[in-house]
């Protein structure tokens, strides 16, 4: 926030928290309480005592998690039990987990001031696993019976917004007595009808029929359906098509970007969870191992070259040269590695349909390999005044970028086979095999070609 601002929306958010102005989004609140945690730590915890009960959950987890987290410690279980019961149960759920990573304790105290009811909703969502398509669930849903007339239909959702126990309904979701899903209807369908029509004269029209997902579907597959369907919202169902809730395409954002960072921070070898922390030793310790593994596999590339010392000795353009065959090698199979990865996150591949994938990236490195191999081979003769040489680096170049395309689909392919993060790993993994068969490969030909 700029300084001119910050001045602003502090005076506004004054007049807000002392009833002199309209309602404030959270996440403006959320961004200006991260600017002032920094300038003004008192005041960061004065506000978040005046917060209104019913807007407070909602900036507390549009927070980054480590204010989220210590903003938690500061408020009592009282106040964060009101906040929670004013959120739509996914994000109470969510609010009661941080909680819960916190303080144990004061996560229970918390559950134990709110309503039984509420409380036992909240219970049932935390039971899911995270990669199950529950866990993501809202209970909160506006639903018809069949035999139940249009108009009473829309009386009862009128009183039902009223009263602010539902938002953000646009459809209306149709059951038998057992709460059976029969059909989805968009409001903006359903006002075209006459209200005294029954809501099972109109569900067997096809454009009503229901897309849901069950509450223990894999997370991949239920994104998968947002994507298929373009959805803005999907129901949850059980195993017998009993509805239990929605799960709306905010939430399906914010799995994505999850995982996309979750990918983007194992490829580099962090912890998205340590990298959250203030404290700079436990950061500074977790990043240390992963630089301690680099750091064996780059002695194991050295001790490649180490059997190879005599040649380049009597040839001293190797040395030169070497940096650059390990360098395209790493380069190519980083691009090979970073499609495949994205590809298995996304569901497009697997193990048993890899083929194809596995076939296309080494043909593309092949490709790459000849093309580089020329280009290469062309100005390590020009620059060397050797044609021998630049016939040398020309095939360890095509070597090395044919095994980072190969081993760059190979390497995530079978740890996503074994069970393991394909994204954590694949890379240590590939620099160890590009750079110990690019120096093998140019240093052993140089040898059997350029030194007698």
């Amino acid at each position: 926030m700029e300084k001119e601002r910050i001045t602003e929306f502090s005076q506004k958010l004054e007049k807000f928290l002392n009833g002199e102005e309209q309602n404030i989004h959270p996440s403006d609140i959320a961004a200006f309480l991260k600017y002032l945690k920094h300038e003004d730590e008192h005041k960061f915890y004065e506000i978040l005592h005046r917060l209104p009960k019913d807007l407070l959950g909602e900036v507390l987890l549009e927070l980054p998690e480590s204010l989220r987290d210590d903003a938690i410690e500061h408020l009592s279980a009282k106040e964060l039990a009101q906040a929670i019961e004013e959120l739509d149960s996914d994000d109470a759920t969510d609010l009661v987990k941080d909680i819960e990573d916190v303080d144990e304790e004061l996560e229970q105290r918390v559950l134990d001031n709110i309503s039984e009811e509420y409380k036992e909703e909240i219970e049932e969502l935390i039971a899911y696993d995270e990669d199950q398509a529950g866990a993501y669930m809202q209970t909160e849903v506006f639903k018809a019976y069949e035999d139940e007339r249009i108009a009473d239909a829309i009386e009862r959702l009128r009183k039902l917004k009223a009263e602010g126990e539902l938002s953000n309904v646009h459809q209306v979701y149709v059951v038998d007595k057992e709460d059976r899903l029969k059909a989805i209807i968009p409001l903006e369908d359903l006002i075209l009808y006459d209200f005294n029509t029954k809501f099972s004269d109109i569900i067997h029209e096809k454009r009503y029929e229901p897309i849901a997902v069950r509450a223990d579907e894999p997370v991949g597959d239920l994104i998968k359906k947002f994507e298929d369907y373009d959805l803005a919202v999907v129901a949850v169902v059980d195993e017998k098509g009993k509805l239990l809730g929605r799960i709306t395409s905010d939430d399906i954002i914010d799995l994505v970007e999850e995982q996309a960072t979750e990918q983007i921070y194992n490829l580099a070898g962090v912890d998205e969870e340590i990298e959250e922390e203030e404290d700079i030793k436990e950061v500074t310790k977790k990043r240390a191992w992963w630089l301690l593994i680099n750091l064996g596999t780059a002695i194991l590339a050295s001790l490649v070259i180490g059997l190879f010392d005599e040649t380049i000795q009597k040839y001293v353009a190797l040395a030169v040269l070497m940096p650059i065959v390990a360098s395209m090698g790493g380069n190519a199979g980083t691009q090979t590695l970073t499609v495949v990865v994205r590809k298995l996150a996304l569901g497009e591949i697997d193990w048993k349909n890899a083929k194809a994938a596995l076939l296309k990236e080494t043909l593309i490195a092949l490709l790459n390999g000849l093309i580089f191999a020329v280009v290469m081979g062309a100005i390590a003769w020009v620059w060397f005044h050797d044609h021998l040489l630049g016939v040398v680096i020309a095939l360890a170049m095509v070597i090395n970028l044919l095994a980072a395309g190969f081993f760059g689909a190979v390497i995530p392919l079978f740890l996503k086979k074994i069970g393991s993060d394909p994204a954590v790993g694949s890379s240590v993994l590939l620099t160890t095999v590009t750079d110990v068969v690019g120096f093998f490969a140019f240093l052993g030909l140089a040898k059997m070609m350029l030194v007698q």
